[in-house]
């Protein structure tokens, strides 16, 4: 029977261990405060994201367009807000797929090994032989851009990832004591997954987790750089990128919002993912403990 009080104890040192980290504090905040305002984007956006203004385009930062104007006068500020948006809907719906059908193959395999083990891992192998976003343009390629599309291709290309991190983590868990016990007893297979493997296998998932979104990020901002991933009028920070090649001698602003807009997203997931690390890995854990002791 375990102990409450031993539990919320656990609990709060993992707290105060990670929010002990300043920067990831900072870059837990930060990334609260940036999903608070995707969702309200279309409140905060000072105009409409495809107002078009020609006799105002290109206009610098200003009080009545805190990013400035783009080409077609229309306000980058808005268009940040709501590209932002729509990146973190791709990274969030993709990552979650990919955990999903990664650590369901990952487990399986790991868990009943065999044959099982030798064609799951073969075929994961297949995809590991393709750079992330050569497959991710090869699926894009095949089925056309479009949100959908973007979605299923990133979630498609991490998932191997996904599928490796379960299959090795649930190779370790499978092997302790406990779980040799509870088969031998006959315990049924989905109860010893869903109640030992896998709440000893999440630590790495959750890391796994937050360093996916962002290269999600990456990989949707790159797609529609390309001109493959969200079409217009769907505002998208890698097209407002690309768009602002002709422009960026006589405005700078046109592309250093929205790549600085992406530099911070996947920053704040990177360094989130590292305090995720410092708490769920029993190594980095008793390291980052020393540092504070």
């Amino acid at each position: 029977m375990t102990d409450p009080s031993g539990d919320r104890n656990a609990r709060m040192s993992n707290w105060r261990l990670m929010f002990g980290n300043p920067v990831t504090a900072i870059s837990a905040i930060l990334l609260v405060a940036i999903v608070l305002a995707a969702l309200g984007a279309h409140w905060l956006a000072p105009s409409g994201v495809n107002d078009v203004d020609v006799p105002n385009a290109l206009q610098p930062p200003s009080g009545s367009h805190w990013f400035g104007t783009d080409e077609l006068g229309r306000d980058i500020a808005s268009r940040v807000l709501v590209a932002i948006r729509a990146s973190l809907q791709v990274a969030v719906i993709s990552v979650a797929f990919a955990l999903i059908v990664g650590v369901t193959v990952g487990v399986i395999a790991g868990y009943r090994g065999g044959w099982m083990d030798t064609v799951f891992m073969r075929c994961v192998d297949v995809m590991f032989a393709f750079p992330v976003l050569l497959l991710a343009l090869a699926i894009v390629a095949i089925l056309g851009p479009g949100l959908t599309t973007t979605i299923l291709a990133i979630g498609v290309v991490y998932t191997p990832i996904f599928a490796r991190v379960a299959r090795a983590s649930t190779l370790g868990a499978r092997v302790e004591p406990y779980v040799a016990v509870s088969r031998s007893m006959g315990t049924p297979h989905r109860y010893i997954l869903t109640r030992h493997v896998l709440p000893n296998i999440a630590g790495p998932l959750i890391v796994q987790t937050s360093l996916s979104l962002a290269f999600a990020i990456l990989s949707e901002a790159a797609l529609s750089f390309l001109g493959l991933g969200l079409q217009p009028p769907q505002p998208s920070l890698g097209r407002m990128i690309f768009d602002s090649q002709g422009f960026v001698t006589l405005a700078w602003w046109v592309a250093v919002f929205p790549g600085a807009a992406i530099f911070v997203i996947v920053l704040a997931f990177n360094l989130l993912g590292d305090g995720l690390r410092d708490v769920l890995d029993p190594k980095q854990r008793t390291t980052a403990e020393a540092r504070r002791g």
